[in-house]
């Protein structure tokens, strides 16, 4: 569709209803546009019911961004009391150009109060099916309309969250809802959504007799067993606030102990609390009391961990025939790689030896072989000697490939038509459509019209991101117009004279790729056929086979056609740094000016690489904290056109991965680029930290931009973008390629300086271990150690403790024997701190003789 303006119109001397309407909703005049429709007649109604959805969907922000959201607010209650159908009026509140919009419906329930109730019932049960948690946008004019017909209430889930979401503690007796929905409170699937502020009205609905105390009890207990580890926390808390009496829980005592295993945190607390009252009562079974003990000792929660060692204690001296019961839990206890929890099972364990039974001694005797040396010992002691440590399974690093592949070739003009219609794009899709054109212009160009015709026969600016005069220019679109410009040559120019771009901040290693686009669109434009693309990526790391590059550039040679800049610059940034002399010796060979350039490349002459500084810049605002920010610098030069490929740049980008294939043979320039978003980023969901395994499969020097790219990853709030950091970091060790220095030097920097959480580092280290890379995990560990240990007299900083965890776990797998003096000085400390402790088990692994194996 092309873009709807409209002339200025008079009939009679008089204003249409339509320009009335659009000159009001231009003045953001909201309350007068509802009056308007309020008066217009039937074919004032009808003419702006028509217009409507053309006009709406040409409006763009055009400057002041409150002023346009006003303009759709009103241009959307127009609708509203224009259009005539349930089904029409339903589909246009939930219009994508409206989907923003909250807080209108009273004035939607004022615009269709006086239609007929069938037509209202007819409404509500449309918005009903179209809510979505969490807007639920119009659920308000759907309840009212409800109410006001006496239908059915609607059951799908999202309607009633709405209900909950309203629910208040005095409801109507009449309320429909309330008597439809009351039953069914605790079997809403998005019951997690509404529930956090409604605990105190359901409570208070008990308290006042208006729902039974039984149900809503096993309502609560029911739907956490339901939903185990997604359990929503406020049903714990709604628990917690009901206050059950001990007739109550007893009754429900079975059902506590199953929410151990998997329950959330907050749900397996208040089922301990449950089950330990019962216990101290005589009110616990003890085969439940068993199975509750067992389950918590499986748990990874420390402070879980800690309330069943403490309730084990106590519960033995209530009743000594529990003592083998209690050994095998603590048994399990063992297994945790927390020294405190395990000192705590010990010395109860070592208190419990001579009441042990032979089922309690043994399950003491086989689990203490995973306790360090010194606790061992005194199971050994205490449970008849001769308990020797486990044998450390050595998990190998697996194996890496080459990383992604490619995609498939396009095998057809019509396939390549459709695949460009995609309403999005990544980066091997990009290469694949570009490359694509290019081959089948020259291959069958006839066959690649006629597939083209519907773009061009009209040509739809908005579909080529042309909204009105402005230019919206992206990946998709590039693309689209470099196939425009071969389809039709004469509306690809016509387009590009009349449009504004619209400014983007974008960076230099996206504008590469829209850059080549747009050389691909200019060089169909003059009318140039262009035969093969020499920068199409023939690996999944962005690299291209340099045999495939020299075929490529013969083909250009064969058919006299000039190679364009931007893609041969693309293409030598993506050969491998080691080229076969075979390869150069061919390039040779070549007579064009680009083959000669190629040839001059792969003998040597590329760019050398740059130098790669990383500092960290403290901005001191007049008021308030201290901000940083991590900057880089490039020292080096490349030759036009790729010279701005060294040019750093601050802002957003959510397209890093894209750009680990503009120059997969220079890595640290890609991730020097990085830097900045992925340490401004840290705190973002959806900060693209997956371009960090993009880098570790590509090649060239690693050092100081690598080090704190990985750095920035590993520190990154949201639990899925570190697994990106330790997939890259456990890419690179495969590979041999950490560097093991500059990221020590890194991590050690961002910490110190406040831009990165120790606890975050760590994890990864942890899954790195885990996976196979011990021994370069302990190799950035004992970097890290000296400049993040406390100093005599220092407060230790948040996570020191689990760093020392985190390197006992890697020496003790990789079997290392070091002298650690910061470690030493930590020991010589008085009390018996956490950071205490690690530092004196990892002090002993490292230092402890190693076992003979003669």
């Amino acid at each position: 569709m092309r873009p709807f303006f409209f002339p200025a119109r008079w009939r009679g001397g008089r204003v249409s209803a339509w320009e009335r309407l659009v000159k009001l909703a231009a003045r953001g005049a909201t309350g007068k546009v509802v009056r308007l429709v309020g008066e217009l007649d039937p074919a004032g109604r009808k003419e702006v019911a028509e217009r409507l959805p053309g006009y709406v969907a040409t409006l763009r922000p055009e400057g002041d961004w409150s002023a346009w959201q006003e303009q759709l607010r009103s241009m959307l209650l127009a609708g509203v009391g224009c259009l005539g159908g349930a089904a029409a009026v339903a589909a246009w509140l939930f219009r994508r150009e409206f989907r923003w919009m909250q807080g209108d419906d009273e004035l939607v329930l004022e615009l269709l109060r006086e239609r007929p109730a069938a037509w209202k019932a007819d409404v509500a049960r449309r918005i009903a099916r179209r809510l979505r948690v969490p807007e639920l946008r119009y659920w308000e004019v759907a309840a009212a309309f409800v109410r006001e017909t006496g239908i059915e209430p609607p059951d799908g889930d999202a309607f009633m969250v709405g209900w909950l979401r309203a629910l208040d503690s005095k409801p109507a007796a009449t309320d429909p809802l309330f008597a439809a929905f009351t039953p069914r409170i605790f079997e809403i699937d998005g019951l997690g959504e509404a529930l956090p502020n409604q605990v105190g009205t359901i409570v208070r609905l008990v308290e006042d007799g208006l729902l039974e105390r039984k149900v809503v009890i096993d309502g609560v207990v029911g739907r956490l067993l339901r939903d185990g580890p997604s359990a929503p926390a406020a049903l714990a808390i709604l628990h917690d606030r009901l206050d059950l009496d001990i007739d109550e829980s007893a009754g429900r005592a079975a059902d506590y102990t199953r929410l151990l295993p998997a329950g959330p945190v907050s749900v397996a607390d208040l089922a301990l609390a449950q089950l330990r009252r019962l216990e101290e009562a005589g009110r616990l079974e003890e085969e439940l009391f068993a199975e509750a003990v067992q389950a918590l000792a499986f748990r990874p929660e420390k402070k879980l961990l800690r309330a069943v060692v403490s309730w084990a204690g106590d519960a033995v001296l209530r009743d000594a025939g529990r003592v083998d019961v209690v050994l095998a839990a603590l048994s399990v206890i063992f297994a945790q790689d927390t020294l405190a929890l395990q000192e705590r099972a010990v010395r109860l364990v070592v208190k419990l030896a001579r009441h042990a039974g032979e089922p309690g001694r043994e399950a003491v005797r086989q689990a203490a072989a995973v306790l360090p040396g010194e606790l061992r010992e005194k199971i050994s002691a205490a449970y008849g000697g001769g308990i020797e440590a486990e044998e450390v399974a050595v998990i190998p690093l697996p194996a890496v490939g080459d990383g992604p592949a490619m995609p498939a070739p396009i095998a057809s003009a019509e396939q390549l038509v459709r695949e460009a219609a995609a309403p999005d794009l990544d980066p091997y899709m990009f290469e694949r459509l570009l490359g694509g054109l290019a081959e089948w212009s020259h291959r069958a160009p006839g066959a690649l019209r006629q597939a083209l015709l519907p773009w061009s026969q009209p040509v739809d600016p908005l579909f080529f991101g042309h909204y009105g005069d402005r230019l919206h220019d992206g990946a998709v679109q590039a693309v689209r117009r470099a196939f425009l410009a071969f389809a039709s040559p004469e509306d690809s120019r016509s387009l590009s004279k009349t449009a504004v771009k619209q400014p983007l901040p974008l960076r230099a290693l996206d504008r590469i790729y829209l850059c080549r686009a747009h050389e691909l669109a200019r060089s169909f434009e003059d009318g140039n056929g262009y035969p093969v693309l020499l920068a199409t990526p023939t690996a999944g790391t962005g690299h291209i086979d340099p045999g495939v590059l020299l075929d490529r550039l013969e083909v250009l040679e064969a058919a006299r056609v000039r190679a364009l800049p931007l893609d041969l610059a693309q293409a030598l940034l993506r050969l491998p740094r080691d080229i076969p002399e075979v390869c150069w010796r061919r390039a040779e060979g070549l007579t064009s000016e680009a083959g000669r350039t190629c040839a001059a490349w792969m003998r040597g002459g590329r760019p050398a690489d740059p130098g790669v500084k990383v500092f960290v810049v403290e901005h001191r605002p007049r008021q308030g904290e201290p901000t940083r920010d991590l900057k880089a610098e490039l020292s080096g030069d490349l030759p036009e056109p790729i010279r701005e490929l060294y040019e750093l740049e601050t802002g957003y980008a959510y397209t890093l991965e894209w750009w680990p294939l503009v120059m997969p043979s220079h890595r640290e320039v890609v991730a020097v680029h990085m830097i900045w978003n992925l340490s401004a980023g840290m705190e973002f969901n959806d900060l693209p930290t997956q371009a960090l395994v993009g880098l570790a499969y590509a090649d060239g020097p690693i050092g100081e931009g690598m080090a704190h790219a990985l750095a920035c990853g590993m520190g990154h709030a949201n639990a899925t973008s570190r697994a990106a950091a330790t997939e890259a970091l456990l890419t690179l060790a495969a590979r041999g390629q950490v560097p093991v220095a500059a990221l020590g030097e890194a991590l050690t920097e961002l910490v110190t300086r406040g831009l990165l959480k120790l606890n975050r580092v760590v994890s990864v280290l942890d899954d790195a271990t885990q996976a196979g890379a011990h021994e370069t995990v302990w190799e950035v560990i004992v970097r890290l150690l000296p400049g993040l240990l406390p100093k005599e007299d220092e407060r230790p900083r948040a996570g020191v403790a689990d760093l020392l965890a985190a390197g006992a776990r890697a020496a003790r797998i990789a079997g290392v024997r070091a002298e650690l003096p910061e470690v030493a000085a930590v020991t010589a400390r008085k009390g018996s701190s956490r950071l205490v402790q690690e530092a004196r088990r990892l002090r002993y692994l490292v230092t402890a003789p190693q076992k003979s194996t003669l």
